[in-house]
């Protein structure tokens, strides 16, 4: 999570660890198949907590795909292992960002994504690191590239992130360089939820993630805080969710 400073990740082709990641969780439409949407975890979290609560969404038309990440050492942590998208050193402004661990969690949503009809619309949302991970794939999708420069061959129709933050933000306007990168940023749409009693991951981070994609081309992206509320989910957040993705995905309710 860096908004200012160098960065000290991985970067460039560096050797790819082997992640192995954990069980996919799916929760099927219960209508019209119109878009499928791959949501991302927190920290020491799995896919089916996740699952449980996205099949109770009134959302019949959206496939869930719930993966569950690693188990890694997470610094933050000491090195302690975690099931984690990427690894965390810090949450501070200032802290390097992981790109090998976010493109090797990106390329398995391009993984999960790549089987679906032509005709679905995709998605990728999550909560905390999970929203962070998405967030990433979604800027993989603008730029055309993952991070460490490789094609990203997924069109991300919509991105989510609930308690979360941008990473590689103080990168994003050298990736967004190209006349292509630049259309693709106006018309993505991103919904960015955040509760203002964050203790994890504080309300200035989500803000200023809003603001850094605002200020980055991004024309259509939506910020919305809740009083009161922590790090974890409220059922007004949740409503919110769902109005969003039927009206950016353009979904029936049947």
């Amino acid at each position: 999570m860096s908004f200012s400073g160098p960065s000290i990740g991985s970067g460039g082709k560096a050797a790819k660890k082997a992640f192995e990641f954990g069980r996919t969780y799916v929760v099927r439409p219960k209508g019209k198949h119109q878009a499928t949407v791959v949501w991302l975890h927190g920290l020491g979290d799995n896919g089916g907590s996740w699952s449980q609560i996205l099949e109770t969404l009134p959302l019949p038309n959206i496939k869930w795909i719930c993966p569950t990440a690693p188990s890694r050492p997470i610094s933050l942590f000491g090195g302690f292992p975690s099931t984690a998208w990427f690894d965390v050193q810090d949450l501070s402004e200032d802290s390097p960002d992981d790109m090998e661990g976010l493109d090797a969690s990106a390329a398995h949503v391009v993984n999960l994504l790549s089987t679906e009809p032509a005709d679905i619309k995709l998605g990728v949302g999550g909560f905390s690191m999970g929203a962070a991970t998405a967030l990433h794939a979604a800027l993989c999708h603008v730029s055309g590239k993952y991070g460490n420069g490789e094609q990203f061959p997924v069109n991300v129709c919509a991105a989510v992130g609930l308690s979360g933050w941008l990473p590689c933000a103080k990168t994003m306007a050298q990736r967004l360089a190209s006349t292509e990168a630049a259309n693709r940023a106006t018309s993505l749409p991103i919904l960015l939820c955040h509760g203002k009693a964050d203790d994890v991951v504080q309300y200035k981070f989500g803000e200023k993630s809003y603001k850094a994609l605002q200020s980055g081309g991004f024309g259509d992206v939506a910020f919305k805080s809740y009083e009161g509320l922590g790090h974890y989910t409220h059922p007004e957040e949740v409503q919110e969710v769902c109005t969003w993705l039927k009206s950016k995905l353009n979904l029936d309710d049947q």
